[in-house]
């Protein structure tokens, strides 16, 4: 993102001065989707639009999804205010806030529309985190009883801090053979029987 500051876009959404003075997410995200998702929280929360920002940015997405404004969007063969125009259009006929207007003009003037849905993944991330809540993936071989996983939630919710959500989300991946693999925000335990036979096995060979 040449030539912008995280102060200069946030400015850029609106020229009210109460958003002149960055407000700073829950949650740091990096990269260049990262400095526009935390410009457009910083925005948002100035002028108190952030649950009606992340409503109207995943209905863009899914407006886009499959169509073909979405391919004519990543197509780098299209000039760039053919772009801008199009996407204003949808986003005209779903009212969306000027806010996310100008968050997405500005993706396009910089050539950058294709990170639309990186931008958005971003920004959930942040509002995620805004809301309290805390990812856990728990990845098992076999669906876990409901009383099983209703025991293990209770267990999991005890790592949380005051305010926190738990957001529990149960994969199934029969490659790891047995046991689970927990990963609760930064935390990543691995108890899988997949892990323990690679550990023996090492141990074996260190032994031979």
């Amino acid at each position: 993102m040449a030539g912008f500051r995280l102060p200069q876009l946030a400015r850029s959404f609106t020229t009210s001065a109460s958003v002149c003075k960055l407000v700073r997410p829950p949650l740091q995200v990096y990269g260049v989707e990262g400095r526009y998702a935390t410009a457009l929280y910083s925005a948002g929360s100035k002028q108190k639009q952030l649950p009606q920002l992340e409503n109207q940015f995943n209905n863009l997405l899914v407006s886009l999804k499959g169509s073909q404004l979405y391919f004519s969007v990543m197509n780098p063969h299209m000039k760039k205010h053919q772009k801008i125009q199009a996407i204003n259009q949808l986003l005209a006929k779903e009212k969306a806030s000027p806010l996310l207007v100008n968050l997405v003009s500005l993706l396009g003037e910089n050539s950058r529309l294709s990170r639309l849905p990186q931008v958005a993944s971003a920004f959930t991330k942040i509002m995620a985190a805004h809301r309290g809540e805390i990812s856990c993936i728990v990845t098992t071989a076999q669906p876990l009883e409901k009383t099983i996983q209703t025991e293990l939630q209770t267990v999991l919710e005890g790592f949380l801090e005051k305010g926190q959500v738990l957001k529990l989300e149960m994969k199934i991946d029969d490659s790891i053979l047995g046991g689970m693999v927990v990963s609760l925000g930064d935390r990543y335990i691995d108890l899988s029987t997949k892990s323990k036979v690679h550990k023996l096995t090492s141990v074996l060979r260190q032994a031979a």
